[in-house]
This record gives C-alpha cells, structure tokens and sequence, in this order.
C-alpha cells in the first residue's frame, strides 16, 4: 500500500490544486464577480461620471470667470484711459483759468497802481499849488519888508505890494528856468 500512496502522489502535480479547491474557489469567484458586476462596478462608474460631470462644470465655470475676468479688465483698463484723459483736460482747463486768473489780478493791480499815481499826483500838485500860494504870501511879506526897509518907505498900498510881489516872484522863476 505505501506503494500505491506513492504512486498517486506521483501522479498529482504539486503546483496544481486539487479540483475541489478549484471548483470552490471558481464559484467563490463567480459570486463575488457578480458581486462586482452588479453593484460595485455600476456605483464606481457612477460615481466617476459625477465627477467627471463636476469637473467639467467647474472647467467651464472657470474659463466663463476668465472670460468675465478679461472683460471687466478690458473695461478697467477702457476707464482708467478715459480717467486719465478727463484728468488731463481738467488739468489744462485748471491752468488756463489759472492763468486767466492771474491776468485779471495784474491787470487790477495795473488800474489800482495807476489810481494810486494819479491820486498821488494829484495830491502832489495840490501840495504844490498850496505851497506856491503858502510861499507867495511869505516871500511877499518878506519883500515887502524888506523893500520897505531898503526903500525907506512903508509899503500899505496892497495894489502896490501885490505888484512889486508878482515882479519878483516873476523874475525869480525867470532865473530858475535858466539855471536849470
């Protein structure tokens, strides 16, 4: 008998199940493929098809906010153009009323400066013109005081004085507009 143990060990392959673990493990195997097949390999796909499906929606979300992006940059950049064009008519409009404004005031300041002279000259001819009459009575006094000391005689005759005044005040301006 132990010939016979030896031979039908002989006869089986070491590397090869024997055909009861076979059909046990292809049935396991087939309840657990159907297993797969059924349930687990639908959900899976499901599953990945979602998120294929949110992906996909995210992608075109993402190029429309690219989109809006590029549009609202263009329209940004559109604006500030137009800022920086309406600052600059401002600015040159600021200067040219600047300017104008500063021509205004010189040509006020021109009239006020040339009322103050006027005034001021006026004034000065007054002055004068009090000062002649001022110095006439004086220098007549003085003349007539002096010519009724070289004369001698009293001059009370006001014709008279007023006269000989008048000849010297004369003569006097006479000699000042040679000098000069």
């Amino acid at each position: 008998m132990p010939e016979l143990v030896l031979a039908a060990e002989a006869e089986t392959n070491p590397f090869l199940p024997a055909i009861y673990d076979i059909t046990w493990s292809a049935v396991v195997f087939l309840v657990v493929m159907v297993f797969f097949v059924r349930f687990a390999i639908p959900r899976f796909r499901q599953i990945l098809d979602d998120r294929a499906e949110a992906i996909e929606g995210n992608i075109a979300k993402a190029d429309d906010a690219q989109r809006k992006a590029e549009s609202a940059l263009e329209q940004y950049t559109t604006q500030l153009a137009e800022a920086r064009a309406e600052a600059g008519r401002i600015r040159d409009a600021a200067r040219v009323d600047g300017q104008t404004i500063v021509n205004e005031l010189k040509e006020q300041a021109v009239i006020a400066a040339a009322r103050v002279t006027a005034t001021a000259k006026a004034q000065i001819v007054a002055e004068r013109q009090a000062a002649v009459i001022s110095l006439r009575s004086e220098v007549g006094t003085l003349a007539i005081d002096l010519a009724s000391g070289v004369i001698g005689e009293s001059l009370t005759n006001d014709e008279k004085a007023s006269g000989i005044v008048d000849r010297f005040l004369a003569d006097l301006e006479a000699s000042e507009k040679v000098v000069r």
